[in-house]
């Protein structure tokens, strides 16, 4: 299949490995921003094709792992009213609140839902005009366009009840946020694909600059990311940082416009808090005044609350390339997919589950733990 044969093709993946391991003279700590590309890595084992040099760290790019259990809580309240069906993609049901999840609210009769596109919650609302649908809008830029168009639709419709919980976050307000802490040790940045899709890679030209740091715009089949490996390192090497694009063949400069228009007809840009990074300055998108009506927070008045992280849990190190996975002393013993404690065992697109899911093997049991 083109646009993907080639880029699964092992010859290419151990050419470009070679040429990273000769062109490598330093250690060098590089992230990946996207899930979906964290996930591409562990699957083929990219990291371990890697000179010793060179270490991969994940960075806070899955949209299910940094929202707060505040919002998980409200989402909660909100499946609970009999009033409201509680309308989400299918991996947020299971990501844990303060007490509680939607997939257990779900089972105690509240109407939650799962849907594919929020056009789905949109045609929901106009087929059973005595429910509330509360459209779940979590994710990064790729995800907004979606469900900015959804509330113009229903305001176009006059769907007096539709609303969007939005959780909305921007992706360079946090790159920004690690790059600034003492604790950082990120030198090199794959810029997330499926982001700059949508919003080009104007953004991350002002990072660059600013903090001297190389981005590469990478793909997410296994040569696109040993690919962004190399371009990275060679800019390391040769002490330049600036903004390169690898995935070209789906990313332009300035993105897709038409999509950044319907966002910003709908959207506006506010503080955003996320889940184990704490309060962001401008990192987050919420409805505009004039959508107020659809505004599931402002309609439904729910009250700000707060909801302290499992103690356990290290997934705010995770995000900022602190520390991986497998170094939590709780990953797969008290934190399962089945049992999890932070979002990022849950998400499909969460670093825990990879890790999980691709590196984990279970310790042979001893003869104390058999009794």
């Amino acid at each position: 299949m083109r646009y993907v044969d080639e880029y699964r093709d092992q010859r290419i993946a151990l050419a470009l490995a070679s040429e990273i391991t000769r062109r490598t003279t330093r250690d060098w700590v590089l992230m990946e921003i996207c899930g979906g590309q964290t996930h591409t890595i562990m699957r083929y084992g990219l990291d371990e094709l890697l000179p010793p040099g060179i270490q991969l760290v994940h960075g806070p790019g899955c949209p299910v792992c940094v929202t707060p259990l505040e919002t998980i809580d409200k989402a909660i309240e909100l499946a609970s009213r009999h009033e409201v069906t509680l309308v989400s993609y299918g991996d947020m049901l299971r990501v844990p609140g303060s007490h509680s999840d939607l997939f257990h609210v779900k089972a105690a009769g509240g109407d939650v839902r799962i849907v594919y596109s929020p056009m789905d919650a949109v045609k929901m609302a106009a087929a059973e005009p005595q429910r509330k649908i509360v459209f779940f809008a979590v994710g990064f830029e790729t995800t907004a366009p979606a469900n900015a168009m959804s509330v113009w639709q229903a305001r176009r419709l006059g769907l007096e009840n539709f609303f969007l919980l939005a959780a909305h976050v921007l992706v360079p307000p946090a790159i920004r946020l690690l790059l600034r802490s003492p604790q950082n040790r990120v030198q090199g940045f794959i810029a997330p694909g499926h982001v700059c899709t949508i919003m080009g890679y104007q953004e991350y030209d002002q990072l660059a600059r600013e903090f001297h740091v190389p981005f590469v715009v990478g793909g997410f089949e296994p040569v696109d990311l040993l690919e962004s490996v190399a371009m990275l390192v060679a800019q390391l090497e040769d002490g330049r940082a600036v903004v390169e694009n690898q995935y070209a063949r789906s990313v332009g400069y300035r993105g897709n416009t038409a999509a950044q228009q319907i966002m910003e007809i709908v959207f506006e840009v506010c503080d955003r808090k996320w889940r184990g990074l704490g309060m962001i300055s401008q990192s987050g998108l919420r409805l505009r005044p004039v959508f107020a009506r659809h505004d599931a927070e402002r309609v439904f008045r729910l009250e700000e609350i707060t909801a302290p992280e499992p103690p356990e849990c290290i997934s705010a190190q995770v995000l900022q390339g602190l520390k991986r996975p497998h170094e939590c002393p709780v990953f797969a013993k008290r934190c399962t997919p089945q049992n999890p404690l932070g979002a990022g065992m849950v998400s499909a697109e969460g670093a825990c589950a990879a890790y999980y899911q691709f590196r984990w093997h279970v310790p042979p049991v001893s003869k104390a733990e058999n009794g």
